[in-house]
């Protein structure tokens, strides 16, 4: 596998991750991506190649009090899609199998795991979600759209997962955006 650090992109790859505040074109992009408005957006944590919104920063708690674990939301249809061809192809168990048996991947999953949290906690504490980061972190690969978006939203080398899947899925870029923007002039 090969990891490109932020400050190297490869022409090919998805760019680095940066984190900007959502505009109301990106909400209106996120929206007709996810086919509902979207709930606790913080900012852009990363954007697709095509120029729209691929994983936002959600709210650790929504708007109506809810606890919401998933900091790095995945929302390009066609990334997600993607992923759950993977997942639907069995590698999450094969993910999980590895993670039994190889103390450093564990260990570095762990890292993530920690990581996930720390980013989460640095915006807000909520006490019904702590410990709990997502996609099944530490101890289990539950969710590759979570650990995906966690690659893409703090950048390569942070969660193993996250970069094995970017790695696997087919560009979803490649046809242009996922979504015809909507005008919000």
């Amino acid at each position: 596998m090969t990891v490109v650090p932020p400050s190297e992109p490869a022409a090919d790859s998805v760019p680095a991750p940066h984190r900007e505040p959502a505009t109301e074109a990106d909400l209106a992009a996120v929206a007709a991506q996810l086919g509902r408005a979207p709930r606790g957006t913080r900012a852009v944590a990363h954007r697709c190649p095509c120029g729209l919104p691929d994983v936002v920063e959600t709210t650790p708690r929504l708007a109506d009090g809810t606890p919401f674990p998933t900091l790095y939301y995945l929302t390009c249809s066609r990334a997600t899609a993607a992923c759950s061809r993977l997942e639907s192809a069995g590698l999450m168990k094969e993910m999980a199998d590895r993670l039994g048996t190889d103390p450093e991947l564990a260990a570095h999953y762990r890292a993530a795991h920690e990581d996930y949290l720390a980013r989460r906690e640095a915006i807000g504490q909520v006490p019904e979600i702590a410990g709990i980061s997502a996609g099944g972190m530490p101890g289990r690969v539950k969710c590759l759209h979570v650990h995906l978006g966690h690659a893409l939203g703090a950048g390569p080398g942070v969660n193993p997962f996250g970069d094995e899947t970017l790695e696997l899925v087919e560009p979803w870029w490649s046809a242009g955006p996922c979504v015809d923007v909507p005008d919000t002039e």
